[in-house]
């Protein structure tokens, strides 16, 4: 990432990590192992604890293990007392350093809250703690006849509390909305330790504000989710999935852009340019990738006469448009091979060796062509590959910027400028700097830039409301 950059910003972490671990109270961690148990605390824990998927890393005095909402809200108490910052954690699948512990202290890892505690098909809810995986949730409902729609690339390895902090996004959000959506309760202990419910099981709730979306996106700097109602729907009974190739990007966002005119929805919407492409076939040359410099990837779910009656119109559109060849799948082992081209896109371009700088930006749907083009012009501009793909149907679009030699300091200032000039035309859109991966410590430099003044000193309310002495998830954006 970017400012992987700077030395200056490297050594104020690193002091920051200093800070953290010198004011760590023995006498609270000793507290806290007394009452979870001593193998529910780690003193001299491991990297593993130190960072997520970005750079940055930090290294925590304690780890500790809560089995339940009292012990989490035990956890905060002491800590409160003592002073000590507290660091929430799931999987640890992030891309801009939230649970990094960025003042040491304790790092509070809710991975042995892992179990669905109850699936419900008259309500058609799942009441879940926050360590349940993504992937399990969906594949427990679904053996009911249900459906749990989110689906973050990561859903095999991240965990609903995770996603409910970052309101995570995934293909599927382009029909079915968003992490949020999908969140009818919560139980979330506080900084202070106090435990509070916010909405409950039913599907519809105007009691009062919208705590439950206060919390939810909130990056864990406003309270814990230790237990979540989520709202589950009936399991579509057909799917469909097209893959389609393109000569360039661009005929395929305008492909896009036919598909929406002609009226149709689609569960998901994906596309990928020439670079992340010719990276996916290095990577899988077994797999069947279209020809062409660009791929559109989409799927249908409903009832089998009507999803069969669309894949073969929306085939046509995609000829119509511009494909150089579709491939469609009407029965899940093959709709499940053209989504396995799309999800190994970023292992691939990990794989050409080259730093990638992951941006989640999001612009307006009628931007996308705009898009396309700015990023060809940047990586012209640069001199960095650029490789586009992602959530085209709602303009949520991953630009990575690929970055070699990425401790070179000139690599890192140029690289920098690049990312400045890409959040800035994305704004100019009113777009936003990120739909799925949040603020963290990645995207901080630009938090200004992006919220207005008078919004941002909201957020400084509210958290310091709710965590007056600023001990939960310290250094981030707020």
């Amino acid at each position: 990432y970017c400012l992987a950059a700077s030395r200056e910003w490297r050594g104020r972490i690193l002091a920051l990590f200093s800070r953290g671990e010198s004011v760590m109270s023995p006498k609270a961690i000793n507290k806290i192992r007394a009452k979870l148990g001593a193998a529910s605390v780690i003193t001299d824990p491991g990297p593993e604890y130190a960072s997520d998927k970005w750079f940055a890393k930090g290294v925590p005095a304690a780890v500790v293990f809560p089995s339940s909402t009292e012990e989490t809200a035990f956890v905060m108490r002491e800590a409160a007392k003592a002073g000590i910052s507290v660091t929430p954690r799931g999987a640890g699948y992030g891309y801009v350093g939230g649970c990094t512990p960025v003042e040491g202290g304790i790092v509070i890892c809710m991975d042995r809250m892992n179990r669905i505690l109850e699936i419900n098909g008259l309500d058609f809810v799942a009441v879940v703690q926050p360590g349940v995986i993504t992937g399990q949730l969906q594949e427990a409902v679904r053996a009911q006849n249900l459906f749990y729609p989110p689906d973050p690339a990561s859903l095999k390895d991240c965990s609903i509390g995770g996603n409910i902090a970052t309101n995570a996004g995934g293909p599927r959000c382009l029909k079915y909305g968003v992490t949020r959506h999908y969140i009818l309760g919560l139980t979330v202990v506080l900084p202070d330790g106090s435990i509070v419910n916010c909405g409950g099981r039913t599907h519809k709730n105007k009691t009062g504000f919208d705590l439950v979306g206060l919390f939810t996106g909130s990056e864990g700097l406003l309270g814990i989710v230790t237990e979540a109602t989520v709202r589950l729907l009936p399991l579509p009974p057909a799917r469909a999935s097209l893959s389609a190739g393109f000569s360039s990007i661009e005929v395929a966002a305008e492909a896009i852009q036919a598909i929406f005119a002609a009226g149709f929805l689609p569960a998901a919407l994906e596309m990928a340019d020439a670079f992340t492409l010719n990276a996916a076939r290095a990577y899988s040359p077994q797999a069947k990738f279209p020809p062409g410099d660009a791929q559109i990837i989409l799927e249908l779910d409903g009832q089998k006469a009507s999803v069969r009656s669309e894949a073969a119109a929306l085939e046509k559109i995609l000829q119509k448009s511009g494909a150089l060849g579709v491939q469609k799948a009407t029965t899940e082992k093959a709709c499940d091979a053209i989504w396995g081209l799309r999800r190994v896109y970023s292992q691939s371009l990990k794989a050409t060796g080259l730093k990638k700088l992951n941006e989640d930006i999001v612009v307006p749907r009628g931007r996308l062509v705009d898009l396309m083009r700015f990023a060809s012009r940047l990586q012209k501009k640069s001199g960095f590959p650029i490789a586009c793909f992602g959530h085209a149907g709602d303009g949520n679009i991953h630009v990575n910027i690929m970055v070699g030699d990425a401790e070179n300091p000139e690599v890192q200032k140029k690289s920098r400028t690049a990312l400045d000039e890409l959040f800035s035309q994305v704004l100019d859109w009113n777009g936003a700097i990120t739909g799925e991966h949040g603020i963290g410590i990645a995207k901080k430099p630009w938090w200004k830039q992006a919220v207005p003044a008078p919004t941002r000193e909201l957020h400084r309310i509210l958290k310091e409301a709710l965590d007056p002495k600023r001990i939960l998830n310290p250094g981030k954006f707020v």
